[in-house]
């Protein structure tokens, strides 16, 4: 069995400033695997284990995605080898451009039995990328998957789902994304961080892939913060405190909490 593992090299939002326009300053945040990406490499060396098959990780995006530090991050988590989609044509691109790399790095590395995905990336949160992925190579796509086991013949693939989980067996080639607390992901020792420099990766560029550069249909105009109702002050003098609870309790009841 073949397991390929996607993740994103992305920036962290809690690092970002959001000014009063609600334009948000990206400049001060910090890159990293993408939160909850390690969840998906957990679950797929589980299954690598489970199975005595290879864990293979998988990220496409603009050159700044292949450094040192992204490399050992996603190596230092169960990943055996890394194919990196690198190439600055996919600077800003959405999320079909990237599902269809993504798709061509799947084809490119030949005989992939399963793909695991995050739930969400942490800097776009859109939860589609699984679905287009699976479009684009013909899958079907399980999402809110909570566990995942499979032999020669077969994958079971347990999802929530309302009010349980389900249960599924599959047969061919499937693409699963995560749920958020499906497994908690290994955190990396020194020996796992320094045999990550050791192994294999694998850089290409949309040309190497066949994947023509395409822009994105789609395009952010503008960003703002959430309208809040405004919150209406009142000042209790608690000189009289039988006069200050019953004023307290008026107030309470006017607004509709009481």
């Amino acid at each position: 069995m073949k397991i390929v593992v996607a993740y994103k090299w992305a920036s962290n939002p809690q690092d970002a400033a959001v000014g009063a326009d609600g334009a948000v300053d990206w400049n001060r945040a910090k890159p990293g695997i993408s939160e909850y990406d390690p969840v998906a490499a957990e679950l797929a060396r589980r299954l690598a284990d489970a199975t005595g098959s290879e864990v293979i990780g998988v990220t496409v995006g603009a050159k700044r995605i292949d450094t040192p530090l992204a490399r050992k991050a996603a190596l230092s988590r169960g990943i055996d080898r890394a194919v990196i989609v690198a190439d600055d044509a996919l600077d800003g691109a959405g999320t079909t451009e990237l599902a269809a790399v993504l798709a061509a790095a799947v084809r490119h590395i030949g005989d992939v039995d399963v793909v695991i995905t995050g739930d969400s990336s942490v800097d776009v949160g859109g939860k589609m990328v699984p679905t287009v992925l699976a479009g684009q190579l013909g899958w079907p796509a399980i999402a809110e998957v909570t566990s995942v086991s499979g032999d020669a013949g077969s994958i079971q693939v347990v999802r929530a789902v309302a009010g349980g989980t389900q249960t599924l067996a599959v047969s061919g080639p499937v693409v699963l994304a995560a749920s958020t607390d499906a497994a908690v992901p290994r955190v990396p020792g020194m020996k796992d961080i320094l045999s990550a420099g050791k192994k294999p990766v694998e850089v290409l560029d949309l040309a190497a892939l066949e994947v023509p550069a395409s822009a994105s249909t789609v395009a952010v105009t503008g960003t703002a913060r959430p309208d809040l109702p405004a919150r209406k002050g009142i000042i209790i003098n608690t000189s009289d405190p039988a006069a200050a609870a019953a004023e307290l309790v008026a107030a309470l009841r006017g607004a509709g909490v009481l």
